[in-house]
């Protein structure tokens, strides 16, 4: 895990090419400092930072997997529905997804009020390897991992992937496109274990840019810490 540039103990600015680059230093540093092979990375952008990851991805053929988390489909779709790509928008992931060769997994909180749902679902749509999306009925956008089918599905993503000489479960890619459709729709029903407010965020926020949390109440009696959540992808070498 790392800080973007004007976030935490990173100085700069937080724009979008310091993004790109920063995104870039962390791959870098696997490879040249932990010699790290891309067929071992699974790179994990959550939100705005599904920006940087998906264009890293879309220029890394050999990557393990991608897991995006509330993607967005860039950052003017956000605020507009707009229906084309303008040469002023930001982190067009919608325009890139499809150049993204490894399994692709996307999870979305299906009452999300600052990146809508439909984002996950038309990016999942685009991706040219998918696996079967997780659509978190009652989820917002920042208390998704407190949901028990949040982990259990992203170790069940991990775990499909098989080793690194091995292609991914067949099993769980859609093989039509009837049943591509069928898995878009289905809504994991399991709820949160605790009260999940939205942290207030004391550093600036890309985020902020593009939309506002809103506190989310849940019920209570966590199942899963956040600890437990960045112990789990650090084992699996996950970056975002």
């Amino acid at each position: 895990r790392y800080d973007y540039a004007g976030y935490g103990r990173s100085t700069g600015k937080p724009t979008e090419y310091n993004t790109y680059a920063d995104i870039e230093a962390a791959y870098n540093c696997l490879k040249e400092k932990y010699g790290v092979p891309d067929e071992d990375i699974i790179l994990y952008g959550q939100s705005v930072g599904s920006g940087p990851t998906i264009d890293l991805a879309s220029r890394l053929p050999n990557l393990r997997a991608v897991v995006l988390h509330s993607p967005i489909l860039s950052g003017l779709r956000v605020l507009y529905p707009v229906k084309k790509t303008f040469w002023f928008d930001i982190y067009k992931n919608v325009d890139k997804i499809s150049l993204v060769n490894c399994p692709v997994l996307v999870i979305h909180g299906t009452s999300d009020d600052v990146v809508d749902w439909s984002h996950g679902k038309q990016l999942w749509e685009l991706c040219k390897v998918k696996h079967s999306p997780l659509w978190l009925s009652g989820g917002g956008h920042c208390n998704l991992e407190l949901y028990p089918d949040y982990i259990r599905h992203l170790k069940k993503f991990v775990s499909s992937l098989g080793k690194k000489s091995t292609k991914p479960d067949l099993k769980e890619l859609p093989a039509t496109e009837d049943t591509s459709r069928k898995d878009a729709e289905s809504v994991s029903s399991d709820k949160p274990q605790e009260a999940a407010k939205c942290r207030q965020i004391s550093r600036k926020s890309l985020d902020s840019r593009v939309g506002k949390s809103k506190t989310v109440d849940a019920p209570e009696k966590p199942r899963m810490s956040s600890d437990d959540v960045d112990k789990f992808r650090r084992r699996r070498c996950l970056v975002w």
